[in-house]
């Protein structure tokens, strides 16, 4: 692989950035980014219901703030989006297509958070990472066909990132004991989540786009 010019490296940042604003984006994906997380907390919710014969805990207290801290924090997710799926992603679905990049990306993104099953204080201390880990991969799932569907554009996956930062404990997954980090225990809830996510993720790789990138854009910003 050749070496980057000055020219070409500021060329690719720009491009970059340019794909966070939200160009020919159809309202629809953002109804979608913003409200997935709920659908998915509401379905566990009744499935914990049908399967337990009760509902699991439920925590509506403050809903209404919800879509403000989802607006707030979007900007927040830049950050990692820019990395994540703004120039990992379509460097890795290069190489293996978008469905399968987004599983492996995913994978690394768990990994990424693991240090915070050993930070005392940290929602996840004491938390099963295994649940958590398959979450995050499905998740990733969902934010690939979502980036594909959009062309590429990283507002929507943003607001996607946020939405599930602020709704995920409408219906808690954590445990109140502590557990083993790499154990099978966990909560039924957080079990149910799992259930739910990979069944809207194998539905979403059976339908997964192409990568939006003309081949010869994705070869520019791959450096190759």
């Amino acid at each position: 692989m050749a070496a980057l010019t000055p020219e070409q490296r500021i060329a690719g940042v720009r491009a970059l950035f340019a794909r966070v604003f939200p160009g020919d984006v159809s309202a629809r994906w953002y109804v979608f980014a913003a409200t997935y997380t709920v659908a998915v907390k509401l379905t566990v919710a009744v499935l914990h219901r049908l399967v337990a014969g009760a509902w699991p805990r439920v925590d509506f207290g403050t809903w209404y703030l919800i879509p403000f801290a989802i607006a707030l924090s979007t900007p927040f997710q830049a950050g990692e989006e820019l990395g994540w799926r703004g120039f990992a992603l379509p460097r890795m679905a290069a190489r293996m297509g978008l469905g399968p990049a987004s599983i492996v990306l995913g994978a690394i993104w768990a990994l990424w958070h693991l240090p915070l099953f050993f930070l005392r204080g940290a929602d996840t201390y004491g938390q099963s990472f295994i649940p958590y880990t398959l979450q995050v991969i499905a998740i990733s799932v969902a934010m690939a066909w979502l980036y594909g569907h959009v062309g590429g554009r990283l507002l929507p996956v943003m607001l996607l990132h946020a939405g599930i930062n602020n709704s995920k404990d409408i219906v808690p997954s954590a445990s109140p004991t502590t557990m083993h980090t790499f154990g099978l225990a966990a909560s039924l809830t957080a079990w149910l989540t799992v259930a739910v996510l990979w069944a809207c993720a194998l539905a979403f790789l059976a339908r997964m786009p192409k990568l939006p990138e003309s081949e010869g854009a994705t070869r520019a910003s791959a450096g190759s």
